[in-house]
């Protein structure tokens, strides 16, 4: 059995090239508008309160996906909702 031993020095090179390739893959490529936006960009776009779009996530108005405690909107749907079409 071979035994190899880790340390915390490479632990820290470890997490340094994980976060450097995530970041890379989550970052929107150039000239390409993103997918994805966080609830205050969504406030910002449509000019609304959080209240406001707490209740479009409440009656299903406007959908999302969770992930951990960010709330995340397809830019789609958002377009749809301005342009007055169904989801």
């Amino acid at each position: 059995m071979n035994v190899e031993i880790i340390t915390k020095e490479d632990l820290k090179q470890f997490k340094s090239e994980m976060l450097t390739e995530i970041k890379q893959l989550i970052k929107p490529e150039q000239g390409q508008s993103k997918q994805w936006l966080k609830s205050a960009e969504v406030r910002k776009l449509l000019n609304i309160s959080p209240g406001t779009l707490q209740n479009l996530r409440i009656n299903g108005t406007l959908r999302y996906s969770k992930i951990g405690g960010m709330m995340y909107y397809k830019l789609e749907d958002i377009t749809k909702l301005l342009e007055g079409g169904k989801q």
